[in-house]
């Protein structure tokens, strides 16, 4: 359930396992339109997670298979490396974190002093820096079209354009409600991004977080300064939130944008200001996880408003790594056709981010059909996608380690 980049690996990967009646069902009439793709287009190296996470093991394996599947299927992507720039003393220490995170991971990472920076990246202005040459960018769209296509030729059957309700377990198979009328499975696989913690509790079962929704707006950067820009460069990314700052890429298509920021969307699906769902916004603003959470990162939170609301706030974040920016070289969504996006964030009821991907099963392999309910993919889950197939169709058989 599901048709992200998630949904669509796992469903390469139960073909790759053997199992030949096989379905994905999508509310959408397209693939990846939600978080796949709506994304950076970032191949990440798994530099940033903690050592033995799933995320530090998942993607460091999927930073790898996702050029394999590229260059296979002559799908667009590049290995263009990544700086990340420390502009002040107080970063040195997480940066110092990033290079012990990074080694332990298996992550290739180089120290670099202000002249390293400079020569990778002429345009940055950075007193010590990393260079992180396996991280790359490609196109999780065209990515997620491919593997569509690879698995109707294999025989699998897609439902799009049916929206899906919840899922009932009885003891010889799961019912799948939709609005489309019902389905019956052996197993099923909620990867339904924003919506996973909605059908979760629908289905009867407690998926014990919220996903709260933060937009995240890209600004195109015009001008001698993007035209210098030669990868990527982030900026060395705060602990205490999830994300990882607002960044610098050169696309595939060789364009540069800069972003995201992270405000609170006011709907599931909200990619601008105008798009309010009062429900769904109640739902966040009354959620005690979430009102904890506002407690302790409401300066944070106004300032991302802010960069938000004020392109002029933006150029000035963007301009500690990149000197010289300004306004007039942002091209924000509202004048070029740049998409925003949207990132699930699962949040507990103590108002903690849950910082690893989550999967939990209701039910087992030993004890007749289950639900395996995927509740936190934000990134680096496209990065990750084929590895966490691989992980979610070994739970479903009872081999995960």
């Amino acid at each position: 359930m599901g048709g992200g980049i998630v949904g669509f690996a796992v469903l390469h990967e139960l073909l790759a396992a053997g199992h030949t009646s096989v379905a994905l069902v999508e509310r959408e009439a397209t693939a990846g339109t939600h978080q796949t793709g709506r994304n950076s287009n970032v191949i990440h190296s798994g530099l940033y997670y903690a050592p033995g996470s799933l995320k530090a093991r998942l993607a460091v394996a999927g930073c790898a298979e996702t050029k394999a599947f590229c260059a296979e299927h002559d799908l667009p992507f590049e290995e263009c490396g990544k700086i990340v720039a420390a502009t002040g003393a107080d970063e040195l220490p997480r940066m110092a974190e990033l290079v012990r995170r990074g080694r332990a991971n298996g992550v290739e990472v180089h120290e670099l002093d202000e002249a390293g920076v400079r020569e990778r990246e002429p345009a940055v202005a950075a007193i010590a820096g990393l260079w992180v040459p396996s991280t790359g960018i490609c196109d999780y769209g065209a990515i997620t079209r491919k593997l569509a296509e690879l698995a109707v030729g294999r025989g699998a059957v897609l439902h799009t354009g049916r929206a899906v309700r919840s899922v009932t377990r009885r003891r010889r198979d799961v019912v799948v409600h939709t609005d489309g009328g019902d389905l019956l499975a052996g197993q099923v696989v909620v990867c339904a991004g924003l919506r996973s913690d909605e059908i979760a509790r629908a289905s009867g079962f407690d998926p014990g977080v919220r996903i709260v929704p933060f937009r995240g707006e890209y600004s195109d950067l015009v001008g001698p300064i993007g035209e210098a820009v030669r990868g990527l460069v982030y900026p060395v990314p705060d602990p205490a939130f999830p994300f990882l700052g607002v960044h610098a890429t050169r696309g595939v298509d060789g364009s540069v944008h800069v972003g995201p920021n992270a405000v609170l969307a006011l709907a599931r699906e909200g990619y601008d200001w105008r798009t309010l769902r009062m429900r769904e916004l109640a739902g966040t603003l009354t959620d005690p996880g979430f009102l904890t959470l506002a407690g302790r990162q409401w300066r944070y939170g106004l300032g991302e408003m802010h960069r938000s609301l004020s392109r002029a706030a933006m150029a000035a974040a963007v301009a500690r790594m990149l000197p010289g920016v300004t306004a007039d070289d942002l091209r924000t969504p509202h004048d070029v056709p740049r998409r925003a996006g949207v990132r699930a964030q699962a949040v507990r009821p103590d108002g903690s981010l849950v910082d690893d991907f989550l999967f939990v099963q209701d039910g087992s392999a030993e004890d007749g059909p289950s639900v395996l309910h995927v509740l936190n993919a934000p990134s680096p889950a496209a990065t990750a996608a084929l590895p966490i197939g691989r992980e979610i169709v070994a739970r479903l058989e009872g081999k995960a380690a």
